[in-house]
C-alpha cells in the first residue's frame, strides 16, 4: 500500500506504446505528403484544410503523435509524486487515479485508430520503386560480395567507395556500370556481381531471424 508500482509500470509500457504510435504516426505523415507519396490516407482519417481547397491533412496521425506527449507526461507526474514519498501510505497517492485514467483513455483510441488507418491506406508502389532507384542502396552489398571473393573488408570498404565516387561522375549507379568500369576500382569483381547490386536480391538476403527477406517477413506477419 505504500507504492503504486503497479501503476507506473502501466504507465511506463502505455508510454513506450505510445512512442511507437508516434513514430509510426510520423512515418505516415511523411510518406503521405507530396514530396514522398509513398502512400494515400484514407479521407475518413484526414481532414480537408481551413483555408486551402486542394489540402488533406493527416490529422489522426497528427495527434496520435500529439497525444503520446499526454501519456509519458502523465508518466514522469506519477514517477515525481512518488518520489519523495516515506515508506507508508500517503494521501499524495490518491494523485494516481487521474494519469491512470488518462492514460486508459488516450492509449485505446490510439491504438483503434492506428489498426484502422493501416488497414485502409493506400500503398503506391510505384512510387516506393522509384525512391529505391538512387543513393547506392547496394553498396553494402557490393563490400559483402567482395568480402565473398577473398577481399578484407577495409579494403572492399574502400574500393567500393571508390566506385561510388566514379558512380557518381558519371550520372549512374553502381548496377548501370559496366564490369570494366568495377574492375578499375575493385579488380576482384566479376560478372555475379550484377545479382548482388540488385535491389531484390539484396533484401531476400537477409535471412536472419528478423531481416527483411520475403520469408522472415511472412513469418512475422504471421
Amino acid at each position: 500500500m505504500s507504492d503504486r508500482d503497479f501503476v507506473v509500470e502501466f504507465a511506463a509500457a502505455a508510454s513506450l506504446l505510445m512512442v511507437h504510435l508516434s513514430r509510426l504516426a510520423e512515418e505516415l505523415i511523411l510518406w503521405s505528403t507530396r514530396e514522398f507519396a509513398f502512400i494515400t490516407l484514407a479521407d475518413a482519417y484526414c481532414t480537408g484544410s481551413s483555408i486551402m481547397p486542394q489540402k488533406k491533412n493527416p490529422d489522426v496521425a497528427e495527434l496520435i503523435r500529439g497525444k503520446s506527449g499526454r501519456v509519458i507526461g502523465r508518466l514522469t507526474g506519477l514517477l515525481v509524486t512518488l518520489k519523495g514519498l516515506p515508506l507508508a501510505y500517503n494521501r499524495d497517492l490518491q494523485e494516481d487515479k487521474e494519469p491512470l485514467f488518462e492514460i486508459v483513455d488516450t492509449v485505446l483510441p490510439a491504438v483503434r485508430l492506428m489498426t484502422g488507418m493501416l488497414a485502409h491506406l493506400e500503398l503506391r508502389p510505384e512510387r516506393l520503386a522509384a525512391a529505391l532507384r538512387g543513393g547506392f542502396l547496394t553498396a553494402t552489398d557490393m563490400a559483402d560480395y567482395l568480402v565473398t571473393k577473398g577481399v578484407p573488408f577495409r579494403t572492399a570498404h574502400a574500393q567500393v567507395g571508390r566506385t561510388v565516387r566514379y558512380a557518381e561522375s558519371q550520372g549512374k549507379e553502381l548496377w548501370e556500370l559496366s564490369l570494366a568500369e568495377i574492375q578499375q576500382f575493385a579488380p576482384a569483381a566479376a560478372a555475379d556481381i550484377f545479382a548482388w547490386l540488385d535491389l531484390t536480391n539484396a533484401v531476400d538476403r537477409r535471412q536472419s531471424s528478423g531481416g527483411t527477406a520475403i520469408a522472415q517477413i511472412g513469418r512475422a506477419h504471421v
